[in-house]
């Protein structure tokens, strides 16, 4: 792939799936076979053309979902579309994994092989399913789906007009009956029929009056704005408009939020740095790429509740003076798209979203933007360069997002599950919702349950709550070896230390992490060494490459875990020693969070759990 175009062209099929996004070239200058000499005069450059890279990453989907890969000739013509070198085009493609720059069969079957599905073969049906389902679906393993409440788990994804997608629950046996129909309408193969396209909601919990966040998931249809209504929607947005845009920063202030991704940052500050910056316009970003192995209460709520997302991301617009804002959701999420597609239009067409909203003069959008396979993109600001149609590497701090974030101004970005806080908080009042969990850790949280438990999904419970509670909610499957806390890059506990509170304080104090909240129970049916070589795969497949600390620390990390694995090589003693000076190098010099945290679980299961003891 060059700087220049090259002579490939594109179908039919590849050229009407850019052109549906695009629209139809202004001039033929924009790839049409036929130029004249006034053609060749014009093009679309300067300001106007970077306007428009914002859209190589849907442009890069159309052609991918039309076809099923993106070839030089598709990758050529959007290019010529939008202005975009086809080098740099062709980095952003080749930089996330649910794209494929060389031809393949229509179907592609995505069989988790992470932490969850391991536990259950998911690692053995993988190697096995190209048997079962032919040469017509290709087979590719893949890391944590975000369906860890129905290990093993696999994502059907069949291009096409539409495309379509079906999250499956798969078991270790084939079925001769004929395929089932999956909601979305995909035709899944002859072969899988064992496999089911729909799911429960994953709340064990569901129907608890005692729920705040969850308290709609599978109670009100998703689909009905009225019923959402019904239930209490958009009481929050109105008292927002009632008390104005400060006193709603300081109801989020004075209630004690913070970050629910892992970071535990303020969210009232957060919101008070962006409303303050006298650039603009201002951006809210909602961060639904949640990918971290054993993680999926994002999908739950965006699935199960979606209106509650939309009408969060309103609240936070007006008090951050935002009027614009993105929704960037995993791309493995098909169901959770279908969902907040439908909410975000319903909003529109019903006055809660656009212009004036509900008569209070407040005009405010949301775009949703889809992932494409790219665990670094949950970092902020690599998700801010996936957007502006860039590859997704984190950028250097300061500036921070709330001074110079989204194409570059003041932007506020947040989780699904710290946005929708914030209904309960204006609903109840500051001093309510405090009066939930302890002094540091207010209000309640989401906890995302898998592996050796009889009753796998996300739970609610206040802040406080031991491990030991939570653990008996799941019902633990037999004896424990141990649970892994904030997933991959967390850290390991003991079964002797279920007294551990689930507070931000309370995991620190133990010396472990309460992360995005991942509860990840383990029992003997899966080798602690094997675990351990997983996490430290999934770092090193999932690094951009950017810095070197990472990029290289984590394929040392693995290296060394395999050679301790085969027993060959270097004594223990001396790759444990070189882990942990990668470890921290990693840690101290690493750009962004993923290469900081790479060594954090295997050092646990080091100091905590043994692992490799002589």
């Amino acid at each position: 792939m060059d700087l220049r175009f090259g002579d490939s062209k594109p179908t039919d099929e590849e050229r009407a799936a850019v052109d549906a996004l695009l629209g139809p070239p202004e001039s033929a200058w924009e790839g049409a076979d036929d130029r004249s000499d006034a053609d060749l005069r014009w093009a679309r450059g300067g300001r106007a053309a970077r306007e428009r890279r914002d859209l190589l990453l849907p442009g890069l989907h159309a052609v991918n979902d039309r076809v099923g890969w993106i070839s030089p000739g598709a990758l050529d013509y959007l290019c010529r579309r939008l202005t975009v070198p086809p080098a740099e085009a062709y980095g952003v493609a080749t930089f996330y994994a649910m794209f494929s720059v060389r031809e393949r069969p229509a179907s592609v079957l995505h069989v988790c092989t992470d932490l969850a599905c391991a536990r259950v073969g998911g690692a053995e049906l993988c190697d096995s399913a190209q048997d079962r389902v032919g040469p017509d679906v290709q087979v590719a393993e893949s890391p944590c789906l975000g369906l860890c409440e129905r290990a093993p788990a696999a994502l059907l994804v069949k291009a096409g007009v539409p495309c379509s997608a079906a999250p499956l629950a798969l078991s270790r046996g084939s079925a001769p009956d004929p395929a089932p129909q999956s909601p979305e309408g995909l035709d899944l193969p002859g072969p899988l029929a064992d496999a089911t396209a729909s799911a429960p909601p994953g709340i064990p919990q569901a129907g608890d009056p005692g729920l705040v966040l969850l308290k709609r998931v599978g109670r009100v249809d998703p689909a009905s704005l009225d019923d959402y209504r019904a239930a209490g929607g958009y009481t929050a947005l109105r008292r927002a408009f009632a008390i104005g845009p400060a006193a709603v920063i300081r109801e989020v202030t004075e209630a004690g939020l913070v970050g629910r991704g892992g970071a535990a940052f303020p969210t009232g500050r957060k919101w008070q740095a962006t409303a303050a910056q006298p650039d603009g316009p201002h951006y809210l970003v909602c961060n639904a790429d949640e990918s971290e192995p054993g993680t999926f209460k994002d999908r739950v709520v965006m699935e199960g509740d979606p209106y509650a997302l939309v009408e969060s991301m309103t609240v936070a617009a007006y008090a951050t003076g935002a009027r614009h804002g993105y929704l960037y959701l995993r791309g493995e999420y098909p169901l959770a798209l279908t969902r907040m597609r439908h909410a975000v239009e319903q909003a529109r067409l019903r006055g809660l979203l656009g212009e004036d909203i509900l008569g209070h003069g407040f005009s405010f959008d949301i775009e949703i933007r889809r992932g494409a396979g790219a665990y670094i993109c949950g970092e902020e600001t690599a998700l801010f360069n996936s957007i502006e149609g860039y590859r997704g590497e984190p950028r250097s701090k300061p500036p921070f997002p709330v001074e110079k974030g989204l194409f570059g101004k003041p932007t506020a970005a947040n989780n699904v599950e710290t946005l929708i806080n914030v209904l309960p908080i204006l609903t109840m009042g500051a001093r309510a919702y405090a009066a939930t969990g302890t002094g540091q850790s207010t209000g309640p949280k989401l906890f995302c349950v898998s592996g050796a438990v009889e009753r796998p999904g996300v739970y609610e419970l206040p802040f406080g709550a031991t491990l030991g509670e939570l653990l008996a909610l799941a019902g633990t499957a037999g004896p424990l070896r141990a649970v892994l806390l904030g997933g991959a890059a967390g850290g390991f506990v003991r079964p002797d230390e279920l007294d551990i509170p689930l507070t931000f304080e309370g995991t620190r104090a133990a010396g472990t992490t309460l992360g995005s909240g991942v509860v990840m129970a383990f029992d003997d049916a899966l080798p602690l060494p094997r675990v351990l070589l997983r996490i430290a795969q999934f770092f090193r497949e999932e690094s951009c490459g950017q810095c070197v600390p990472c990029r290289v620390g984590t394929v040392r990390q693995q290296e060394a875990l395999h050679r301790i694995a085969e027993k060959r090589g270097i004594e223990a003693d001396d790759d444990i020693a070189l882990l942990r000076e990668v470890g921290r190098t990693m840690k101290d010099a690493s750009i962004c969070g993923l290469g900081q945290t790479a060594w954090n679980a295997i050092e646990s299961a080091i100091d905590r759990l043994g692992a490799y003891a002589s």
